[in-house]
């Protein structure tokens, strides 16, 4: 328990509608494809998780036996006489309702997670995703993911090696940027379209449709929980 699956309500029914019909749009004038990916998250974090859990634990157990130190004056004093005594096993003890509240809450782990391992748990995500989900069995090799994982509110955007000679990760990262924004400002399917209509024109300049070609990768957005993250 403790992740909720919030991917089925990043985009309403229309606009799922809307960024299929973009995707088609785009791949009719181009022999690359281009795919959508929605996870809830890309990672468990659970050094995050112990971690945190650890100083919460100590944090609201320091706090206890400094009120009791403070006490010590009255009838506590018989009852405590070291606060050490009492600040160690309250710790370990409160260790696990706060292990349970970061399971429930995952997003309380970000505290405890820095940026870096964020980034390389979505990029590690997309890229399992890319393979797990067949996307570089394109025949031209042009396939090109868009990695959206709305608990770390990063996204992805990764191109198969037929796609890299003319189209450089900087480009993608740029996409990238436009739907992250679009997520943070409310508008995730005015961005999305709009990266990749950007990314259509590219592909369509460097990777012209030829006739006979056919559409290789879904339209749909394609939805994941994300349980396998890790």
């Amino acid at each position: 328990m403790g992740y909720h699956k919030r991917t089925d309500r990043l985009f309403t029914k229309e606009e799922k509608e809307r960024i299929k019909q973009t995707t088609a749009d785009v791949e009719s004038r181009t022999i690359g494809e281009i795919a959508v990916m929605v996870v809830d998250y890309s990672g468990f974090y659970r050094e995050a998780e112990i971690i945190g859990s650890v100083f919460s634990g100590s944090l609201v157990s320091l706090i206890v036996t400094e009120i009791l130190f403070h006490m010590s004056e009255t009838a506590a004093e018989f009852f405590f006489h070291s606060t050490m005594w009492l600040f160690i096993p309250l710790a370990v003890l409160l260790f696990f309702p706060f292990r349970f509240l970061f399971k429930l809450k995952p997003s309380l782990k970000f505290a405890f997670v820095g940026k870096k391992r964020k980034e390389g748990a979505v990029k590690e995500r997309a890229l399992r995703a890319f393979y797990e989900k067949g996307l570089y069995k394109t025949k031209q090799n042009t396939g090109v993911l868009f990695f959206l994982s709305l608990l770390e509110r990063k996204v992805w955007v990764l191109a198969d090696k037929g796609i890299h000679g003319k189209i450089h990760q900087n480009t993608l990262n740029r996409f990238a940027n436009i739907v992250s924004k679009g997520i943070k400002d409310g508008r995730a399917c005015d961005a999305l379209c709009e990266a990749i209509m950007e990314a259509g024109e590219l592909l369509a300049k460097h990777f012209p449709y030829v006739a006979g070609d056919t559409d290789e990768l879904p339209d749909d957005v394609i939805f994941d929980s994300g349980r396998e993250a890790e």
